[in-house]
């Protein structure tokens, strides 16, 4: 029986369970929720708005329904957090910058909408950088996020304040956005479960300006694969404000492919270091893979994603120098790094903006031919473990230099394609730092993704790891 000083520890599914046999109640764990984050919080800089007061009378709203017997859904009275790059209707969404401090719109991204419908508790926002566009998580509103496993880390970007909510037990979901591999990266950094859907699996509405052409898309980030599913099937779905929603729909319900899965397993990117620790880690999630009968190939990526070196930065540049002149107001207080960016965007001519547009889509042509060759990629989530929460980068991964995206070159190839990658934790490092595997599927494959997480789960459990600020594992 656990404690009720412990409740934050407990599954979202496990909540499930007992709030449907009358074992427990979400007011008790929306103040276990708080409790913990009131302790934990202040070393961490995870949450950066909070609703302690609406969250408690949703609490006891949700407790209501249980007793009468009515639930709205498997995720009714389960705590979750929302990244503050998404819209909440009773709260600021500051995307990190000055000039929205106090932005609120009075309306809910659509999956944060669903997910209210369904019963979920939203506890507050979690932290992101400035605009979302960094592989760490510091801004000038709120300042540094710090990873669980040592606050003097990153826990990467910009998912950042949501996965260490979650991983130090505040919440038991969240709800993250991944333009390049901002759920994914933070997933492997904290020792998380991170779904990065299919492009419009979950459809998108109420949103801030688009930066990265339609890479951004939203999932779920949790400790056990089980209660990513659990989120994930509440906010997904089609929906008339995005027509593409009901493509991805169609995709999801074709049938899986035969068991066993045909897995390639790309351990590298040509000459791009990688830490010999993640390598190690990794492979050996990869033979789990195999030891569950699956047929695992280890190979190159046969896709030339050579265009996207270049193409990458000026996405974002581009994406932000059309903003800025949309919003002058919010320009006039970014910070100067993203005036610079924005600035070289409005050199980029239009031709070069319609050639990247253009290997985008034959990139997608290519992956849809790729993956009737293969069920799944394997391939690590990140190139580096954690670094200092105040870096932007690791400047050198295995004793060699690297530029920005050094240690993130597994995953934005990912949303230029469209298709649902998942992060899972594997053996973590020496220094008890976490390590993520990334499962790479077809177009719509995000149940069969779920699922091979889930044996994977099965075999290498790793929900009873705590971070130190947290139980110790048994």
């Amino acid at each position: 029986m656990t404690d009720d000083g412990d409740l934050w520890r407990l599954a979202a599914t496990e909540l499930a369970r007992r709030y449907r046999d009358g074992s427990l109640e979400p007011v008790a764990v929306a103040r276990a929720c708080l409790a913990r984050l009131e302790q934990v919080n202040p070393l961490l800089n995870a949450v950066i708005a909070r609703r302690d007061e609406a969250f408690l009378q949703e609490a006891a709203a949700a407790a209501a329904r249980f007793r009468a017997g009515r639930p709205l859904s498997p995720l009714d009275g389960i705590p979750l957090s929302v990244k503050d790059s998404l819209y909440t209707r009773d709260q600021p969404t500051t995307w990190g910058t000055r000039g929205l401090r106090d932005w609120c719109t009075g309306e809910d991204e659509l999956a944060v909408a669903r997910a209210r419908a369904a019963g979920a508790l939203v506890l507050g926002k979690t932290n992101v950088p400035e605009f979302a566009l960094e592989g760490y998580t510091d801004n000038p509103v709120f300042g540094v996020t710090g990873n669980p496993w040592n606050s003097a880390l990153t826990p990467g970007g910009s998912s950042g304040g949501a996965v260490a909510a979650v991983a130090a037990g505040i919440g038991p979901l969240a709800i993250g956005q991944d333009g390049g591999g901002s759920i994914r990266r933070p997933a492997s950094h904290a020792g998380l479960v991170g779904l990065k859907p299919s492009l419009s699996a979950v459809p998108r509405e109420h949103v801030f300006p688009s930066l990265l052409l339609d890479f951004e898309v939203i999932g779920p980030l949790a400790r056990t694969v089980a209660d990513a599913r659990l989120l994930f099937g509440q906010m997904r779905g089609p929906h008339p404000a995005d027509r593409s929603s009901f493509s991805a729909a169609w995709a999801a319900t074709t049938a899986p492919p035969p068991v066993p899965l045909r897995i390639l397993y790309v351990e590298r990117f040509g000459d791009a270091p990688l830490d010999p620790q993640i390598a190690a880690s990794v492979q050996r999630g990869v033979q789990a893979l195999a030891s569950l009968g699956h047929r695992v190939e280890t190979g190159a990526l046969p896709l030339d994603l050579g265009f996207f070196t270049d193409a990458w930065p000026q996405i974002g540049q581009v994406g932000l120098a059309r903003m800025f002149e949309q919003h002058p107001d919010w320009a006039a207080q970014a910070s100067p790094k993203y005036l610079e960016m924005a600035a070289l965007g409005q050199r980029v001519p239009a031709a070069r903006l319609w050639h990247i547009v253009e290997s985008v889509r034959r990139l997608r042509r290519e992956v849809a031919l790729l993956f009737e060759r293969v069920d799944v990629i394997a391939l690590p989530s990140a190139a580096a473990l954690p670094w200092p929460k105040a870096d932007a980068y690791p400047p050198v991964i295995d004793g060699r230099p690297v530029g920005p995206r050094g240690h993130a070159v597994y995953t934005g190839w990912v949303n230029a394609a469209g298709l649902p990658a998942l992060a899972v934790p594997c053996e973590p490092s020496s220094e008890g730092l976490p390590i993520g595997m990334q499962l790479v599927g077809g177009y719509g494959r995000d149940d069969l993704l779920l699922d091979l997480g889930e044996a994977f789960e099965a075999a290498q459990p790793w929900a009873h790891r705590w971070p130190t600020l947290g139980p110790r594992a048994a």
